[in-house]
Parts: C-alpha cells; sequence; structure tokens
C-alpha cells in the first residue's frame, strides 16, 4: 500500500515544479500563475481576460513547455468556421472510383487548447468548443470522437476592445472553471520584460511533468477533504450571490441580476481542494474557500442595467459577499 504522505508530497512537487517552471519565464504574474496551475490540475477550463501586450498567450505556451502535453493554437477571427477547430469527414477515393470518407481532426485534439481572443470569433464557432470542453467528446457527422486526457482550454479575451468582438454567451462563460484578470506590471517588473525580450538570452521552461503525472494529481485532487461545515460554508457564500436570498449585501440585491449556478460551487470546491494539496493538506479550509471564491465567480455573476451602467466590479461584490460572511460566522 503506498503511503498516503509520500503521494501527498509527490503531488505537491508535481505542481510546485511546474510553477517554478513557469516563473522562470514569466515575470511576475505570480497569482496569475498560481490561478492557472490551480484550474489545470483541478481538471477545468481557464478565461485569461487583460489588455494586449501583458503576455497571456505567452503565459499559455509556457505552461505547455512545462507540461509534456500536446499543444495546440487556434487564433480566432470573425471568418473562422466550427470545422476550422473541430475537424470534418473529407472524401477519400480509391483505386477503383470508389469512394469513403475520413476524419480529419482539428487544432482541438491536443491536450492543451489555446483559443487565442476567443471573442473575435461568431457565437457559432463559439458553440464548436461547448460540447468538447463540457463532454471533452467532437461530434462529427453522427460519429463521437474523444479528446485526449487531459484535456484543456485555455482561453484569452481583450476587455477593452469591442470592434469586431462576439461577448461570449453565460452557457459558455459558464464552462470556465474560473476567469484570471492580468494585470499591468509593475515598473520593476517592466525593467525585466524588456532585458528579457531585447536580449539574445531565451529562457523556455523544461518539460518536468506528464500527462500520466497531472492525471495522478487530478484524481489525488479530488480525494481530499472536505468537512461538512467547509462546505456548508461555500454553498452559503454562492447562494449570497442571488439577489433574492435574504441577507445578501446591499451590492448583491442592487446590482446584480443572476447569481452563480450551480458550477460555481462545483469550480470553488475542486480548486480549493487543488489549493491544500499544493501547501500539502488533505482538507479544505474555509481560507482556501475565500481565497478562490473571486476567480471562481467573477465571471458567473450577471450584473442589472444599474450595475453595468455604474461599471460596478464583480471582484468588489464577491469581496463584499465574503465580509458578510464573515460578521455572519
Amino acid at each position: 500500500m503506498v503511503d498516503l504522505k509520500v503521494q501527498l508530497e509527490e503531488w505537491s512537487e508535481t505542481i510546485t515544479s511546474v510553477r517554478e517552471q513557469v516563473e522562470r519565464v514569466i515575470v511576475g504574474q505570480q497569482d496569475v500563475v498560481e490561478q492557472l496551475l490551480w484550474c489545470i490540475f483541478a481538471g477545468g477550463h481557464a478565461l485569461l481576460e487583460g489588455i494586449p501586450g501583458l503576455g497571456k498567450t505567452k503565459l499559455v505556451q509556457t505552461v505547455a513547455d512545462a507540461l509534456k502535453l500536446s499543444f495546440s493554437r487556434i487564433q480566432f477571427t470573425p471568418d473562422l468556421m466550427p470545422t476550422d477547430i473541430t475537424g470534418t469527414n473529407i472524401i477519400q477515393f480509391g483505386a477503383q472510383g470508389e469512394t469513403s470518407y475520413r476524419f480529419q481532426s482539428g487544432p482541438i485534439f491536443s491536450h492543451i487548447v489555446l483559443a487565442d481572443e476567443i471573442n473575435r470569433a461568431t457565437p457559432k464557432t463559439q458553440s464548436a468548443l461547448l460540447e468538447a470542453m463540457q463532454e471533452k467528446t467532437v461530434t462529427i457527422g453522427g460519429e463521437t470522437h474523444r479528446l485526449p486526457l487531459p484535456f484543456f482550454v485555455l482561453a484569452t479575451q481583450n476587455p477593452i476592445e469591442n470592434e469586431g468582438t462576439y461577448p461570449l454567451p453565460e452557457a459558455q462563460l459558464d464552462r470556465f472553471m474560473i476567469k484570471i484578470n492580468v494585470s499591468y506590471p509593475t515598473r520593476d517588473e517592466l525593467k525585466e520584460i524588456v532585458r528579457r525580450t531585447t536580449s539574445a538570452i531565451h529562457l523556455q521552461a523544461e518539460a518536468v511533468a506528464t500527462a500520466e503525472q497531472v492525471l495522478d494529481v487530478q484524481l489525488g485532487a479530488k480525494g481530499v477533504l472536505v468537512a461538512d461545515e467547509v462546505l456548508d460554508y461555500a454553498v452559503r457564500l454562492m447562494m449570497m450571490s442571488h439577489p433574492d436570498q435574504e441577507s445578501v449585501p446591499d451590492s448583491v440585491r442592487k446590482y446584480v441580476r443572476f447569481g452563480s449556478g450551480p458550477r460555481g460551487i462545483q469550480s470553488i470546491i475542486s480548486i480549493s481542494k487543488v489549493r491544500a494539496l499544493t501547501a500539502g493538506r488533505l482538507h479544505v479550509s474555509v481560507g482556501d474557500i475565500q481565497k478562490v471564491a473571486v476567480p471562481a465567480l467573477r465571471h458567473r455573476l450577471l450584473l442589472n442595467y444599474e450595475g453595468q451602467a455604474m461599471r460596478v466590479s464583480t471582484d468588489t461584490i464577491i469581496e463584499d459577499m465574503i465580509a458578510a460572511m464573515e460578521k455572519s460566522r
């Protein structure tokens, strides 16, 4: 029988090794790297949002380098078709003139798929990802094809440009386990970025984890314990995002139209388990729930007209929810 303590150390070491390799290349953005790895080792998909030039694409490519996984990049554009993502059946002609169909897979058939500027594609093309993200399969011509495991969609989008973009529908946003806001670097970080990108030195992450190790950590994370009182805390926090509930913060009642659905609480618990594993624990704490709540819920709160007009941040609303939970404890 394998010692659980040894397994815990191996899982934690795998996550730490990947993070160290990514941080060798990416300057700053420790919170962004940490949240992205939470999502990957929880088996979910991530949406990275930030202005152009902050290294979102570079970050995803570096994570792919640190993992011995297949990687493909899809540049989303208005003329991109669903079959450009999933693949299609092509006609083959035999020696005697007979015809047959053969499935030619698209770039979605990779372990890590970078959906670059996902909001530039039309809703029809965006919807091609829904089955892949939820079921990890692709159906073409009535035939279902399984995607390689592990499978992640890591998407990027620009929050400030509206021309030529198509906002992601709520149904697709909900498929992302986490939404990561990529912030602007500090002055010292900018200087280091310039040094690295304008010199002859080329830093690249080394592959330190295989597909089997990633799947092993994912399985290990599922076994992390969640006490009933911690789960109750997480459920009450998520329910507080609904304006029709009792004892919700004023910001929720005033600015939120719809709160988070069940996938919100599933994401909170899944990510919290990985965070606990990273810290060398086999149990989730309330602190884990509080730490992951903002990135897990920020894209699941639908603001009403007043909230949109006032440019209210969902991050602020979630922080109000956490503060209200603390007062009630």
